[in-house]
């Protein structure tokens, strides 16, 4: 591996507008963990206007640290109130606030603060060593291999979303139909567009991910924070003490792996790397009934695999184009916008760009463990500000930001139905990151699909011909099948169990 362009990397970080917006980016994600529900993809969505002023290398290591510092802003609130600002922090909720009410609320922020920076800078490094063998891997990807992987990247987000696999698939199927809205790239037909002319080119995904990740979750939150937000717990003796490192410092060991892999899988992403770190943890202590009592371990390894995987998601969206979990896709949206296509051709193709966003993140991590004690009194003064004085600003700042991206009332249009669309979503269950990535994915699937089948003179079957496209399609078909498969022997073993006692049945549910 050739060390030089990654050093090259160092002197555009260290640029001082570089440096500027990186600590802007930071404290931006670390503001948007701690206010509840908004979300680094709404915030991201919303600021994509302001990014059009500046240089694209500046522009999206802003974004990422506005991404990896939501995940350490999360903790803040999750255990001084016991309320998760950020989706990735709400298992921190059971042992952070448990360690709070015991005193230890400095104690569980230190090793949150520890943790993080290690599991991201464990990240960095995995993640500088990975993606350039990840994209030269990727130059043999023809249309029959991005087919694969767009399908197997849609499968995965909806088979891992929040909002129930049901309901995640039909969100992924309502972004493919939004996808295909506009001329027809081969033909020149017009799909969808009901003779309107704002259609023809088909849907932005700027008013999109704005009405959906913005618009839609303001609305929602506003009705959900009804509950009033206590004192939190006061904070003292932050830095955690030797028998504290010493004792987290397998559980962050492990969530730093974990959340490494799990970050780099479609769908996967800070949250379910939380998720299995801390179940993980759980299951292999000694005793597991300290969990949720205030376990240090059970702070540890959560902080740790989330800042990990958000590291991490960065090798897929980067070196192949595919956006990992909701966030990248906004992520994705906004590299389009600047002119840069993300892909294999990224690293050799713009160097400076590509090194100097992994390289910012040694930086950031460095700037979250240096301000993330320090600024915890400033933040929870923040949660004070009612919702009702926050919202109409960011709806506000919301439409105005749209409406500059191409001067077009329609689009503020756009925004209001995504966003009465998003509440709506929210409200019925529905996960809206399955349909913002399907509809990301939804022009490479279909524009990929189409010459494949071009190649192979109209043989699906040539999909199976080739090794790559072969074995991608090959775990499509397993991860779709393996939960329908698991049901029905789960099902068969049930009806086939003849009846027990009743220690004996309480024996097989622990």
């Amino acid at each position: 591996m050739d060390f030089a362009p990654v050093l090259d990397g160092f002197g555009v970080v260290l640029e001082p507008a570089n440096l500027l917006y990186c600590l802007i980016g930071v404290v931006i994600g670390m503001l948007v963990g701690v206010l509840p529900g908004l979300g680094p993809a709404a915030t991201i969505a919303i600021l994509l206007p302001v990014t059009f002023g500046i240089e694209p290398v500046t522009a999206i290591i802003m974004l990422a640290g506005i991404f990896y510092g939501a995940q350490y802003g999360g903790t803040i609130t999750s255990v001084l109130l016991r309320l998760p600002g950020e989706a990735s922090s709400v298992v921190t909720v059971f042992d952070g606030h448990a360690l709070a009410r015991q005193g230890r609320a400095g104690t569980a922020l230190g090793v949150a603060a520890v943790g993080s920076f290690i599991g991201g800078t464990v990240s960095i490094i995995a993640l500088t060593l990975v993606a350039p063998v990840v994209a030269g891997f990727a130059l043999d990807f023809g249309p029959p291999e991005y087919t694969a992987l767009a399908l197997l990247g849609i499968l995965l987000v909806a088979t891992v979303s929040s909002g129930g696999r049901l309901k995640a698939v039909i969100a992924a199927c309502v972004g493919l139909l939004l996808a295909t809205v506009g001329r027809d790239s081969f033909t020149g037909a017009e799909r969808f567009t009901f003779e309107n002319l704002s259609l023809a080119d088909g849907l932005d995904f700027v008013p999109i991910a704005m009405g959906l990740f913005g618009l839609g979750e303001i609305l929602y939150n506003l009705e959900e924070r009804h509950r009033a937000v206590h004192a939190p717990t006061k904070v003292a003796n932050v830095w955690p003490s030797r028998a504290d490192l010493r004792e987290s410092s397998g559980a962050i060991g492990r969530g730093s792996v974990l959340g490494f892999v799990l970050g780099i899988l479609p769908g996967g992403g800070a949250t379910l790397a939380s998720l299995a770190a801390y179940a993980i943890e759980k299951r292999r202590s000694r005793n597991p009934e300290r969990f949720g009592r205030g376990a240090v371990e059970g702070v540890a390894a959560p902080e740790t695999a989330n800042n990990a995987a958000a590291t991490s998601s960065f090798i897929p969206l980067l070196t192949l184009g595919i956006p990992a979990n909701a966030t990248m896709a906004v992520i994705f949206g906004a590299l389009l916008i600047q002119g840069v296509s993300p892909g294999p051709q990224l690293v050799s193709q713009e160097p400076e760009l590509f090194w100097g966003v992994v390289n910012s993140m040694y930086i950031g991590n460095i700037l979250l463990l240096i301000m993330s004690i320090p600024l915890v009194g400033l933040f929870v003064k923040i949660l004070r500000v009612r919702a009702t004085i926050l919202a109409p600003i960011t709806v506000l700042i919301t439409l105005v930001g749209v409406y500059t991206v191409n001067n077009d009332v329609f689009d503020i249009g756009l925004v209001i139905v995504f966003g009465a669309l998003g509440y709506l979503m929210k409200k019925l269950g529905f996960d809206p990151g399955p349909l913002v990535l399907a509809f990301v994915l939804g022009s490479l699937l279909e524009d990929s699909l189409r010459r494949s089948l071009l190649i192979f003179d109209g043989d699906a079957t040539g999909f199976l011909t080739r090794p790559i496209s072969g074995t991608l399609l090959a775990l499509f078909l397993l991860v779709a099948l393996l939960p329908p498969v698991r049901a029905a022997l789960a099902r068969r073993r049930s009806t086939a169990r003849p009846d027990s006692a009743p220690h004996d049945t309480t024996k097989e549910l622990v």
